[in-house]
């Protein structure tokens, strides 16, 4: 790194002087988005009902890869941010977790909202389509198919490196598995194709479902507008994901010109496009859910202020 004070954990920028009020924020947000996705994970599994549906499965899964990204992001910020090292290989099976759910967050978003697709416009095909069964099987298609770019990325590292560097000690960052030069646009390449397929396909839901939401009368078309919306919401998070690709380069542009502004902007890019898609989820489905939102509120209260739910089942 050009600037030995500023690692990347992330995408945050770090800086031992200046900017120690700047980890702390971040440890508040993140402890407040993990407290809430617990609670809603809590509420997820208390019910039966929601345990039998593909939607909420798919949200479930959702807030535990939230989670899991949010906790491995913030070890990498705090080991970078107090240089403490580690041993490569452990250091290496850190950032495949990380980069993993990376991808795993905008596929489960992209599915949930091919759900919602297939709810509104293919309402007699949704029972078969859309089962449990077919949940699981889609979530370990998802867990595969974002395993592939690192499993790339770290099989050049394997044949780049000798195997007595695993057990050095170095500070854990996420540009320690990039040793060529085209390394980078390999990454960039695959991350833009990932997201871009998934756009098209949330743009693609949204144009149909919109269709179904003006052919469609009472309930239905409540439901569809409702549905519309949820879309719509799916792919703000994926714009921001995507604008996050961007970023590297109009920070590295910054850098030549203001080091203490390009760390001001790398600091804001985190918080916008790499924890805002994720915190976003709890809103979108967590607290605009009226089933999630009553039971939630329920078990919030540790059942002292609120009479729990009647209509659905334990």
């Amino acid at each position: 790194m050009a600037f030995n004070n500023s690692t990347q954990s992330g995408g945050l920028p770090l800086s031992l002087k200046n900017f120690n009020y700047q980890v702390l924020i971040v440890q508040v947000l993140i402890a407040i988005f993990l407290y809430l996705n617990c609670l809603l994970l809590a509420t997820f599994f208390k019910k039966d009902y929601f345990r039998k549906s593909m939607r909420y499965i798919f949200f479930a899964y959702t807030l535990m890869s939230d989670c899991l990204y949010l906790m491995g992001t913030d070890v990498l910020l705090l080991l970078s941010f107090y240089q403490i090292v580690m041993q490569i290989w452990l250091c290496v099976l850190l950032l495949i977790v990380v980069t993993a759910y990376t991808f795993v967050f905008p596929l489960t978003l992209t599915l949930m909202t091919l759900e919602r697709y297939v709810a509104i416009c293919m309402p007699m095909q949704h029972g078969d389509l859309c089962t449990p069964r077919q949940a699981l099987h889609c979530i370990l298609i998802i867990n595969a198919i974002s395993t592939i770019p690192i499993s790339i990325s770290l099989s050049i590292y394997l044949a780049s490196v000798p195997l007595s560097m695993f057990t050095e000690d170095r500070v854990c960052t996420v540009e320690m598995l990039i040793i060529h030069r085209w390394q980078s646009h390999y990454w960039s390449a695959i991350t833009q194709l990932y997201f871009v397929i998934m756009f098209v396909i949330v743009v693609f839901c949204y144009v149909q479902i919109t269709k179904a939401a003006r052919k469609a009368s009472g309930e239905t078309k409540q439901s569809s507008g409702k549905g519309l919306r949820t879309v719509l919401l799916h792919g703000f998070q994926l714009l921001l994901c995507l604008t996050r690709l961007w970023c590297p380069l109009v920070e590295a542009a910054i850098m030549q010109h203001n080091m203490l502004l390009f760390i001001k902007v790398r600091y804001a890019n985190y918080i916008v496009f790499t924890l805002a898609p994720r915190c976003l989820s709890s809103l979108v489905y967590g607290l605009r859910d009226r089933r999630l939102f009553v039971i939630l509120k329920y078990y919030a209260a540790f059942g002292l202020c609120y009479k729990a739910p009647p209509y659905l089942p334990d």
